[in-house]
């Protein structure tokens, strides 16, 4: 499944900030369970790449397992090694994008402005990051969207949530990275399997 593929499926991308190898496997499978197809362990996880590992051994055939926080080049191989399919990052680096892409995984940069987003696209971006969507409004997204060739993925990523994701869905982003408000250190799986079905639900609404 790639990218364009899992967010027409179901918008929301799971980020699992800090969890641990030996909590994935519940977690997995309750936000699969609750029809998320984007899952990312951010590379300042403990043990990220063992957390990845299970995750794709897991879920890799229905779901699109990656990493986030994505700094440099050099990790793009030790995420394809663990099965992962998607770089995610905070920013654009252009080597980072590129690595991905000759390693064939989905690159998806974090940019702020449109000239950013001009170049990760033409670095061979598989989408763009908005981030962080605090400081990037509604508003904001509906002139990226006027802008930008109709196909683009634009996510809002960073401060999203049940109580504005409509807001963002009306303005025109392809999806939704979602952290505190999913996942955070020490919650249940059977409480993130609930919080992900609301977010599903109110993504798809």
């Amino acid at each position: 499944m790639d990218l364009r593929a899992a967010l027409s499926h179901c918008p929301i991308a799971a980020i699992l900030r800090g969890v641990k190898p030996d909590e994935i496997d519940a977690i997995g499978d309750a936000l699969v369970e609750a029809g998320v197809t984007v899952i990312e362990v951010p590379l300042n996880s403990p043990q990220p790449f063992e957390s990845i590992k299970r995750l794709a051994a897991r879920h890799g055939h229905h779901a699109l397992v990656g990493a986030g926080t994505v700094l440099e080049a050099v990790d793009v191989a030790g995420v394809k090694q663990a099965g992962g399919r998607l770089i995610v990052a905070p920013n654009f680096d252009a080597d980072v994008v590129r690595t991905a892409k000759a390693a064939g995984l989905a690159a998806l940069p974090g940019v702020m402005t449109p000239s950013e987003g001009f170049a990760a696209l033409k670095a061979g971006a598989d989408g763009l990051k908005l981030f962080p969507a605090e400081v990037i409004p509604p508003v904001v997204f509906k002139a990226w969207r006027a802008v930008f060739a109709a196909d683009t993925l634009l996510l809002a990523v960073g401060g999203v949530g049940i109580g504005n994701i409509g807001e963002y869905r009306e303005a025109g982003a392809s999806g939704y990275g979602i952290g505190s408000a999913l996942y955070k250190p020490g919650r249940p799986a059977a409480e993130i399997g609930k919080l992900a079905s609301a977010l599903v639900a109110a993504a798809k609404a």
